[in-house]
């Protein structure tokens, strides 16, 4: 722990261990308190903000769409604070940067009053090729110093005018330079591309039902951004010789799968990136395999830090002890339980909704089912809440449930957007 820096690390789990068993599971709650950051070095900005903003052919229908992307802009750059760096780009078949003419300018009465002019002129065209907008803003942020680096992304369809793989190269060349916030309007939008973005830009994904839902949508993602203050923070695990990290998961606010992402310093170092941070918390599922230990035993399984700019931050132990008493080592951790059973909850609606869609009724309603008994048994009513929009449940208890026929592609799309959002335990 590292109060002085303004992060906290806390570890929850259960320490102890049969005789033989060689799994540790830890859930480490991290906590980032007001003005943990080190000051910008002077006359350097602390932010850049890139709005890319959808205007292909199908944001003209119904009009409202782009009346309403037009408005939430102008939303989003009247919350910007004064002297954030910030662009708008259009996106279509291709990215255009729609104000400034050419790199980023800092907010002010004056640029904020040029963006709206330019923003009101946009009109509806053309097709969507996502990559080029990130490309796009990937370019303009190179230019910039700003510490924290954020975009906003808004889409009412898929992504038909690129290749899959263009976009993951795309992606690739962005991971690690910029955070991206991604919504999608309308019908025609596809959740898995969302959260693919989202996921590589350590972003959110959602969706909107109303086009009317755009400004406020917009003001609540420039806020958040603007209440960034520390960029790049990683999650740095330590390990004996012997013990192996078997998977490191972000699991609260949402579920995010971080172990293919280790980033090497040592043989028994590795780095997980966490992105930018404000006064917030987070929850990351941290498992270990270590070598079976003797009754009795006590045993460091990992160490967790948070390292930012290569300083130490935060930092806490995982123990693992061996026992003999049952009462002792049958325990779990009823955060590690919890959040358990969440990963499990994202998964089995995407992979129901996958079957849905591809006409395996059986296995949708396998899936789906099992995802209302997980959601009734942790109490995760926005979930349970989103589910009944693709299933008839007869019995939440059991995950007794019938396909809807009348479910539409929109309410698929948002029950799959919002499958990784998760709760905390709630405490009896």
């Amino acid at each position: 722990m590292s109060p002085q820096s303004g992060f906290t690390a806390e570890v929850y789990q259960n320490p102890y261990l049969a005789a033989g068993a060689e799994t540790v599971d830890a859930v480490i709650t991290v906590t980032a308190g007001e003005g943990g950051a080190a000051p910008a070095p002077a006359g350097t900005p602390s932010a850049a903000e890139a709005i890319m903003i959808d205007c292909s052919g199908s944001m003209g229908y119904p009009r409202s769409r782009m009346t309403e992307a037009i408005k939430a802009t102008g939303v989003a750059v009247d919350t910007l604070r004064d002297g954030v760096l910030f662009a708008v780009i259009a996106g279509r078949s291709r990215a255009e940067q729609v104000y400034p003419s050419s790199g980023m300018v800092a907010a002010s009465a004056d640029t904020r009053a040029a963006a709206k002019r330019a923003i009101a002129g946009l009109t509806p065209s053309g097709g969507t090729a996502m990559g080029s907008w990130l490309a796009l803003a990937n370019r303009l942020f190179a230019q910039v110093p700003a510490q924290v680096k954020h975009g906003i992304m808004l889409t009412d369809g898929r992504n038909q005018h690129e290749t899959p793989e263009a976009l993951r190269q795309v992606l690739a060349e962005c991971e690690g330079r910029f955070s991206c916030d991604c919504r999608g309007v309308g019908e025609d939008w596809a959740a898995s591309e969302l959260r693919t973005i989202a996921s590589a830009l350590l972003g959110s994904a959602d969706g909107l039902e109303e086009p009317a839902e755009l400004p406020a949508a917009f003001r609540a993602m420039t806020e958040q951004a603007m209440g960034k203050s520390v960029a790049d923070v990683k999650l740095r695990l330590w390990t004996p010789a012997g013990s192996t990290i078997r998977f490191v998961k972000q699991v609260f606010p949402q579920v995010e799968e971080l172990t293919g992402r280790r980033v090497a310093v040592s043989d028994r170092i590795g780095e997980y990136p966490t992105g930018a941070w404000g006064a917030e918390s987070r929850d990351y599922h941290v498992s270990v395999q270590v070598p079976p230990g003797t009754l009795g035993e006590e045993r460091l399984a990992a160490r967790v830090s948070l390292v930012s700019d290569d300083s130490v931050i935060a930092q806490s132990l995982v123990l693992a002890r061996w026992t003999e008493d049952d009462a002792l080592s049958t325990q779990i951790n009823d955060r590690v339980a919890h959040y358990t059973g969440q990963a499990e909850l994202a998964e089995v609606i995407q992979q129901g909704l996958e079957a849905r869609e591809a006409g395996d009724d059986a296995t949708a309603t396998a899936k789906l089912g099992r995802a209302v008994q997980l959601a009734d048994e942790s109490g995760h009513e926005q979930t349970a809440k989103l589910l009944r929009r693709v299933v008839d449940v007869e019995d939440a208890a059991t995950g007794t449930v019938r396909l809807r026929r009348d479910a539409s592609s929109l309410d698929a799309e948002l029950t799959n957007v919002r499958s990784t959002k998760t709760i905390r335990v709630k405490r009896s």
